[in-house]
């Protein structure tokens, strides 16, 4: 299947591609040198409606298909993939939960100010104990007339300190029982919901990870996504989805990755000539490119099949699965490209390969979407 971008996409592309370049490009090293997250960054993204792209107009958001945010995604990781990360969650998970399962109050309450990065958002799922097995969660919700109690912390939280609104699955029956999460909306600053450790990360350093702790965090019915019960339903539509900005954030890494390797490898010589003439080096960016576009149609084909209304479960673990991997092989030749130079921090390669591992591991590891993809092709 053949994929052509149109001209509403390329266009998108080349606002976010120069947002990136001009707001981005100079900090990248400052913000990940100190674990720095621009907020500020984002609410002049949130003004360009990168934060609401798949926000319905009457929402407030920009009204956009998959396909447009899958570029938009690329054009931001090529430059930092930290900022494209949580521009991803922001969009993906907080915000695209919130317009999938709210109500219409809901909608209208979070939406525009989620849209327009007025709020920041998080989505919590994660646990210190409870990583891929999400149905033994610690965190409980307690029914106490018609309120909801909630007790217990997530970890590895996008935003988990500077959100200002949270979608959190939390147990609400047996560990282990079917059907015993449910989903809320929690908002900073109300009784009972904190920030706990931010994390010292290898990579992706200017996006903010941070626990978010719920001490009898007291909160209205007024607040539940769905019904009781369909948490862990909800958690794996969105997740479907996510997996597609995963991937499009690993194809923009690899993107970056590859363009400064063509580029040194043109411009670095050796032996009276460039480095590129060799075919050891020529070599690994044939390769380079050649996954690189592998990866980009397995994610179009997941974007189209997403946005034609067909299961598409299968195909975005496909995409992310291989997308992730190819960002970390790329990344990895493109330092060997670069030699000792790639291995210091005055060259933009060594960013890219601590950048690209998280690709293998969030949104579900590598191992997970084999598992995803395996059942998917057995039912």
């Amino acid at each position: 299947m053949e994929f052509n971008q149109s001209e509403l996409t390329e266009q998108v592309a080349q606002t976010a591609g120069d947002f990136a370049k001009q707001h981005i490009l100079p900090h990248v090293m400052e913000w990940d040198e100190v674990q720095e997250f621009p907020v500020h960054l984002f609410k002049e993204m949130g003004k360009l409606g990168l934060m609401g792209v798949l926000v319905p107009e009457a929402y407030g958001g920009a009204g956009l298909g998959y396909f447009e945010y899958s570029v938009i995604i690329q054009e931001i990781a090529q430059v930092c993939g930290s900022i494209g990360l949580s521009m991803a969650a922001h969009n993906s998970l907080c915000t695209n939960h919130i317009l999938t399962f709210g109500n219409e109050e809901q909608k209208k309450k979070y939406l525009p100010k989620l849209a327009d990065a007025t709020f920041i958002g998080a989505w919590g799922l994660t646990e210190p104990n409870t990583g891929s097995d999400a149905g033994n969660m610690q965190t409980v919700a307690l029914k106490d007339g018609n309120d909801w109690i909630i007790n217990g912390t997530k970890c590895w939280i996008t935003h988990g300190k500077s959100g200002d609104v949270a979608v959190v699955v939390c147990r609400t029956g047996e560990p282990g029982a079917k059907n015993n999460a449910s989903v809320f909306i929690v908002e900073r600053g109300i009784p009972g919901f904190s920030a706990g450790k931010k994390e010292n990360k290898l990579g992706m350093r200017a996006s903010e990870t941070a626990e978010m702790i719920f001490d009898n965090c007291r909160i209205s019915d007024a607040q539940r996504l769905g019904e009781v019960g369909s948490g862990f339903h909800q958690a794996l539509k969105i997740l479907d989805g996510g997996r597609i900005s995963i991937a499009a954030l690993s194809l923009g890494i690899a993107k970056g990755a590859y363009k400064a390797a063509v580029q040194y490898a043109k411009e670095r010589h050796q032996f009276n000539q460039p480095i590129a003439n060799f075919q050891g080096i020529s070599f690994k960016l044939a390769d380079m490119a050649t996954e690189i576009a592998a990866a980009e149609m397995l994610i179009n084909n997941a974007c189209h099949l997403k946005m034609t209304g067909e299961k598409f479960t299968r195909e975005a673990a496909m995409a992310k699965y291989y997308a992730s991997e190819v960002a970390g092989k790329v990344a990895t030749d493109a330092v060997q490209v670069f030699g000792g130079y790639g291995y210091t921090k005055d060259f933009p390669v060594e960013k890219y390969y601590r950048d690209a591992k998280l690709c293998t591991i969030g949104e579900g590891t590598s191992e997970i979407q084999k598992i995803v993809i395996a059942r998917e092709i057995l039912l």
